[in-house]
């Protein structure tokens, strides 16, 4: 019974969490905002990413219900500010006239140290959040070990989600190179927009999620 219930909690956290982090997406946007970085710099930009995003979900998986909780914050007013985040990014993502990948690009100086300043800033905004750890991710490892009941036993089954997205957004992203050297100049432009579209909507969506949960209409 015990195996059933795990297996089922995990199969609902690793579709939960495949949906809201998108690793395919992701992947493609990291081959977008780096079109000039070396395997090895798209590598370190990667596995920053990842891991800070893992131990953000996770943080919010265990401790993100007592504390909102604490501070006297609803999921709801989590998923409108988060929502709101998101939607500012995405609209820099579609109407910006250089495009995400110029602004961000390290041509702009040649000194390693800014370099490295440049691609760990990069690792955490946007990648490891909002896209990763963003306020669907959050939200959604706060309610999945809600769902749990305290029971260290599907606690361990939505972790196990948790990280094993995790490792599929890390080895995808690994292989960002080859989809750079596929995807054209006009392709990665197109592909940035059309993803700042889809991103505004799930923001767009968010919002209205956190009124609805607020009950802010009735």
């Amino acid at each position: 019974m015990m195996n059933s219930a795990m297996l089922e909690t995990a199969l609902t956290a690793f579709t939960t969490f495949f949906a809201v982090i998108g690793p395919i997406d992701t992947a493609v946007l990291l081959a977008s905002l780096t079109p000039n970085m070396t395997r090895a710099e798209r590598r370190s930009i990667a596995v920053k990413a990842v891991l800070i995003a893992t131990i953000i979900i996770l943080l919010f998986a265990l401790f993100g219900g007592p504390v909102l909780r604490q501070l006297g914050v609803s999921l709801a007013a989590l998923q409108v500010a988060g929502g709101i985040i998101l939607l500012m990014i995405a609209l820099e993502m579609t109407l910006s006239k250089r495009g995400s990948a110029a602004s961000l690009s390290p041509m702009e100086s040649v000194e390693a140290e800014d370099k490295a300043e440049r691609h760990a800033e990069l690792a955490v905004f946007p990648l490891a959040t909002p896209l990763l750890a963003g306020p669907g991710a959050m939200t959604s490892a706060i309610v999945l070990a809600a769902g749990t009941g305290g029971n260290p036993a599907l606690m361990a089954a939505v972790v196990g989600a948790i990280l094993g997205v995790m490792a599929i957004t890390l080895a995808l992203m690994l292989v960002a190179q080859e989809l750079h050297q596929v995807i054209g100049i006009t392709a990665r432009k197109a592909i940035v927009r059309v993803f700042g579209v889809l991103l505004a909507a799930l923001a767009v969506q968010s919002i209205f999620n956190g009124l609805a949960g607020a009950k802010i209409f009735g």
